[in-house]
């Protein structure tokens, strides 16, 4: 796969899949500007992607709920390029708690954060990418695909995810631009600590997820950014569009028992 020339925007791009997929694409010749809150952590993963020897990432700290950074960071993007070719929506957030536990508070934070942002920068970068003939990767999750107890704000959030990037597929076929989704199962990063798990939890929760996942392992960080690679690629995935790739070892086939 060859992303030269090719400008890349990846949100959530400060750690986790964001920061794999920034250097995936980067050691494969992408231009990419990463997007996150953390400029820390962004300065980190741009240096780490420098380090490649391959064309040096932009970074823009912004807040992809906020409507200013969204219209900032386009604006920063076409100033600096003109133009934008793929864009990858992998800014979320996790929460837990069930229908008794879960407040609007956290509904409406989860699904501002995981859709409505989303929506809103897509919105913003559909005119760009019909000019560029581009394509869009959204990161969702196998809680897209499955139900699971106790995580009802972020399974709600990422079925509509995956509804929203099927409807938007259909809208934007006619006009050449593609769009796509990856929908990770367990993949080791720091998401889950996120969530409250303490190192000690954390080691005994990868080992308890190896079992429900047929293929008897969890996922890493490399794993979905070669397949968000693939699915942005012209050459590998130029006749798929509205597809919700699971990389998930298996575990969206796998019957609850």
């Amino acid at each position: 796969m060859d992303f030269s020339g090719k400008i890349v925007l990846i949100t959530g791009a400060s750690s986790g899949i964001g920061a794999g997929t920034a250097k995936y694409l980067t050691n494969l010749g992408a231009t990419c500007v990463l997007a996150a809150r953390n400029g820390e952590k962004l300065a980190s993963v741009r240096a780490e992607c420098a380090a490649l020897g391959k064309a040096e990432p932009l970074t823009v700290v912004a807040d992809v709920t906020r409507a200013a950074d969204n219209e900032r960071l386009l604006r920063t993007v076409l100033e600096r390029y003109g133009r934008l070719d793929v864009l990858v929506n992998n800014a979320g957030k996790g929460a837990v708690g069930g229908i008794e536990d879960a407040d609007l508070e956290q509904f409406d934070d989860i699904l501002n954060t995981n859709l409505r942002s989303v929506f809103a920068l897509t919105k913003l970068a559909v005119p760009h990418l019909i000019t560029s003939r581009g394509n869009i990767v959204n990161v969702s999750s196998v809680a897209g695909t499955n139900s699971f107890a106790n995580l009802l704000s972020y399974c709600v959030s990422k079925s509509a995810l995956d509804q929203f990037t099927r409807c938007t597929a259909l809208d934007l076929a006619p006009k050449g631009v593609r769009v796509n989704s990856v929908n990770p199962a367990v993949i080791v990063t720091e998401f889950h600590k996120t969530l409250g798990l303490e190192e000690a939890a954390y080691a005994k929760y990868l080992q308890q997820s190896a079992l429900v996942h047929p293929l008897g392992r969890v996922g890493n960080v490399e794993e979905v950014a070669a397949s968000i690679a693939f699915l942005a690629c012209d050459k590998t995935a130029s006749f798929t569009t509205g597809t919700c790739l699971c990389v998930d070892g298996g575990k969206h086939i796998l019957t609850p028992r």
